[in-house]
């Protein structure tokens, strides 16, 4: 079982959907202890022992004779004719038997000795059993309801269910089925459907389509090509959907629908195309903070496709809408201007593992070579097989931001500021006249001689030259770039001193003086790196 749980734990950890191999394990383990505690609570009210082994040593026990009793009996029946040595020999017996007996009745407890001591502590057992039962209750009834609302909503097909009506009548919801028949019966048989993957099985074999992704399509850069698609703006999404689809199909009736998705495609085209989010692998730019959408991703082609017409327009010279479901849980735009060369290339150019085989695996067309060019080649963490380093700075760094949104968010800002030709330790634009940092709060700090966890942390930022973490300590409290330590020195010495001229921009940005004295009379200039 230890074996089988480490082996689970390892590889749930390298493929988020493989944490499923970790249920019969973590089923056996909470049962173990749940059974633990239970025959422990039992065996201190009752006395009963209730270890599976010992029960089946007792009952196997059980059904022979008691071997005491026996060479007991054994030694003291001797026939007549039988030699001095057997009955020697069976008369140590009777002795071994005897001493085995008296002591087994010395060391039992007279009855009734020991009742003033089991009483109050099997009392005591009874409470503290009493006590888990009930804070256990709620748990368990929350985790059968749990249990039974997840079986009831994968119990039915996920493209037909039940809804209600406002007046609370219910309606049967087959959108994405009559969506998909409508591909089927209103589009030419050669048509490719650009869908994001999760549907492409349904589109495969519902609508009779082909499509450009779908469960099985392993190749994440493939996969990230079709969200960078999606997520890029219109145009730039436009340029690469016409040289790989007809028409594109979304889903958009609200809930886990294609723009509640959207941050995660944007993650996964960035994994590949860096520049989409630079810096940044969790691409926190492209989101919706307080439910509206941000910049990146109101001007994305997914966002104009999904609200055509509910706060954004389409550019109808590159997509059409030709169909919305009756509830509008679907659309399907068509793509205008598709690059009929790099249809037919595609259709000329098909490797096939043999002739006449089904399986032809498909290639990128001329026309997108120039995309392309831009992606940097990813090695997943499940490849395990693959040959080629994985990528560790970047799977670190998306690891963090998705542990720290906010640290995410604000590194983000940052680099929004240095394109804009800002320090980054400034505050965003049209917050610096509405929280100046005051003449009195300078003077306050530079008169507060004291080491403290300010101090601490932003000398470890300059020691370690953690440009990105330094700014957003600044940006979050401006008035700490003014702190000083016990002897007198604060932030611009220690960056005068470690050479960090980006940083001691910062502190000049936020009105740090170089004409400050410690308590030795040097001021930051005074301690500069010879080199700096």
């Amino acid at each position: 079982l230890l074996a089988y749980g480490l082996t689970t734990y390892f590889f749930s950890h390298k493929m988020v959907r493989l944490i499923l191999l970790t249920a019969p394990i973590a089923s056996v383990f909470g049962g173990m202890v749940v059974g633990r505690v239970t025959g422990w609570c039992v065996e201190g009210v009752c006395g009963w022992n209730l270890d599976v082994w010992e029960i089946l040593d007792q009952v196997l026990v059980s059904d022979d004779e008691d071997p005491v009793v026996v060479s007991t009996v054994e030694a003291k029946v001797v026939p007549n004719g039988e030699s001095k040595k057997g009955k020697k020999k069976k008369s140590d017996d009777a002795k071994k038997a005897e001493a085995v007996v008296s002591t087994s009745a010395a060391t039992k407890p007279p009855a009734g000795s020991n009742w003033a001591l089991q009483i109050p502590v099997r009392i005591a057992w009874a409470c503290l059993a009493y006590y888990l039962y009930t804070e256990s209750q709620p748990h368990i009834r929350d985790f059968q309801s749990t249990c039974q609302q997840m079986a009831t909503a994968m119990s039915h097909p996920t493209i037909l269910y039940q809804g209600s009506n406002k007046d609370g009548s219910k309606v049967t919801v087959d959108d994405y089925r009559e969506a998909y028949w409508w591909l089927r019966d209103n589009t030419p048989e050669d048509a490719r459907i650009m869908a994001w993957w999760d549907y492409g099985y349904q589109i495969t074999a519902i609508a009779n389509r082909t499509t450009i992704a779908d469960g099985n399509t392993w190749n994440h850069e493939h996969i990230a090509l079709l969200g960078r698609a999606l997520t890029s703006p219109l145009k730039e999404g436009h340029r690469i959907a016409r040289h790989l689809a007809d028409y594109v199909l979304l889903w958009t009736g609200g809930g886990g629908d294609d723009l509640a998705k959207s941050p995660h495609l944007a993650r996964i085209a960035n994994s590949v195309y860096r520049h989409m989010c630079p810096g940044d692998p969790t691409c926190s730019k492209f989101s919706m903070p307080g439910g509206q959408p941000s910049p990146m991703m109101r001007e994305s082609l997914l966002y104009k496709l999904h609200s055509n017409g509910m706060g954004a327009e389409v550019d109808k010279n590159r997509f059409k809408e030709v169909y919305r479901s009756k509830y509008g849980k679907v659309r399907i735009y068509r793509v205008n201007s598709v690059s009929k060369e790099s249809k037919e290339w595609v259709l000329k150019n098909r490797q096939c593992d043999a002739p006449g085989s089904w399986f032809c695996p498909g290639q990128y067309p001329p026309g997108l070579q120039k995309v392309l060019k831009e992606k940097k080649d990813f090695k997943q963490l499940e490849d395990f097989n693959a040959k080629t380093d994985a990528d560790d700075e970047y799977q670190k760094k998306y690891f963090e931001h998705l542990s720290d949104p906010e640290k995410a968010r604000r590194r983000a800002e940052i680099r929004e500021r240095k394109a804009r030709g800002e320090s980054p330790g400034q505050q965003p634009r049209g917050q610096m006249e509405s929280q100046p940092l005051t003449k009195s709060v300078i003077k306050e700090m530079n008169q507060r001689w004291e080491d403290t966890e300010f101090t601490s942390q932003l000398f470890s930022f300059i020691r370690m030259n953690d440009v990105e973490s330094f700014a957003m300590y600044l940006d979050s409290d401006p008035a700490v770039a003014h702190a000083r330590s016990k002897d007198g020195r604060g932030p611009m010495w220690w960056a005068h001193e470690h050479g960090r001229k980006e940083m001691v921009m910062m502190l000049k940005s936020l009105g740090v003086s170089e004409k400050l004295k410690d308590k030795d009379g040097m001021t930051p200039l005074d301690v500069a790196d010879d080199e700096f």
